[in-house]
């Protein structure tokens, strides 16, 4: 089948990216469709082609900025999505966290979205967000929350079926666009972090981007308090093999945020790492309490003292964070979303 595989934007390689790397991988002779795209953050030497497949960009990137900034252009996405010329593709796959899905589906075509999350600062974090914008931020978020939200449910109109990464997700899915899904967790690199030699050390180690939802300072202030070291390793600033090495060598990893899923924990697993997560969402999923690590129930500095207290006080085989990890392969997710296109 002629076939279409749709991102919101190409600017840098996350757990997102990820996911359309996999699908791109079952699909080789798809054609990519985004909003934005730098080659150079894949290492691609041209603009055209993306892993082999060819690549086109709506209105967006040629917006000053657009490129670089695309989140800038979020108001834009609608009519830039609608704009994307698909016809004669019979099937399209997006891979969703914002807008991109709102395409003009072709006549007879059939569209699966494998959505990480309806966008959170539209909806469920969306005072959180609006709470940490700028003057030009909050600004933005009151001219533009209502119509961006109008958009984003007709924009589910055209989805025959969506693909959740969690169950988590599943629920919002359901909560907001009033449609069933079915849960493929992610891809993650599980044999990579798992080729790491185990050798525990005495820090504590957070991954993720500084962005507020990710809680940095809830993990900062208790092992301040605790006089425990914290090494932070967030926004791409180390190599893989760099991380890999952190995860194999840190007491446990720290998980303080909320997340939709959490590719982070399972790539600490991978590597014989156990993880103290906040207790609710996606790490509820990839983490097994008492076995591949502990939850903590309030994000508050006395409640991740305690649990780190108790984890101290406990013994976590690396053998069972590496087989729990095991379940989040890649070749489980291709395995999956296979059936579900085959479907």
């Amino acid at each position: 089948m002629k076939t279409a595989l749709l991102h919101y934007w190409l600017t840098n390689v996350r757990g997102g990216e990820k996911v359309l790397a996999a699908l791109g991988e079952m699909l080789p002779e798809a054609d990519i469709f985004t909003h934005a795209y730098r080659p150079e953050r894949f290492g691609e030497p041209s603009r055209e082609r993306l892993w082999g497949h060819r690549v086109t960009e709506s209105f967006i990137a040629r917006l000053p900025f657009g490129r670089k900034h695309p989140q800038a252009c979020l108001p834009l996405f609608p009519s830039a999505s609608r704009s994307l010329k698909l016809d004669g593709y019979e099937l399209v796959v997006s891979s969703e966290s914002g807008p991109i899905k709102g395409i003009c589906k072709p006549k007879g075509a059939r569209h699966v979205c494998y959505c990480h999350t309806p966008m959170r600062y539209l909806w469920d974090m969306h005072d959180e967000y609006y709470r940490t914008a700028g003057v030009g931020g909050k600004l933005a978020m009151k001219l533009f929350t209502s119509y961006l939200r109008k958009e984003d449910l007709k924009s589910a109109e055209s989805v025959d079926e969506f693909v959740a990464n969690s169950a988590f997700v599943a629920e919002r899915i359901k909560r907001i666009y009033g449609r069933d899904s079915v849960v493929v967790h992610p891809p993650v690199d599980v044999e990579f972090f798992s080729a790491a030699e185990r050798t525990a050390g005495d820090y504590y180690l957070f991954v993720g981007a500084p962005v507020a939802y990710k809680r940095l300072d809830l993990a900062r202030a208790a092992c301040a308090k605790m006089g425990r070291e914290l090494v932070v390793a967030g926004g791409g600033a180390a190599t893989d093999d760099e991380l890999r090495g952190l995860y194999a060598g840190a007491k446990a990893l720290l998980f303080p945020g909320l997340e939709d899923f959490g590719i982070v924990p399972v790539e600490a697993q991978a590597a014989g790492c156990p993880v103290i997560a906040y207790g609710s969402g996606g790490a509820l999923e990839t983490v097994v309490g008492g076995r591949t690590g502990m939850f903590f129930k309030e994000q508050t500095v006395e409640s991740l003292c305690a649990a780190i207290e108790e984890f101290e006080s406990r013994e976590f085989a690396s053998d069972a964070c590496r087989e729990n990890a095991r379940r989040f392969a890649r070749p489980a997710f291709i395995d999956k979303m296979k059936g579900i296109l085959a479907r």
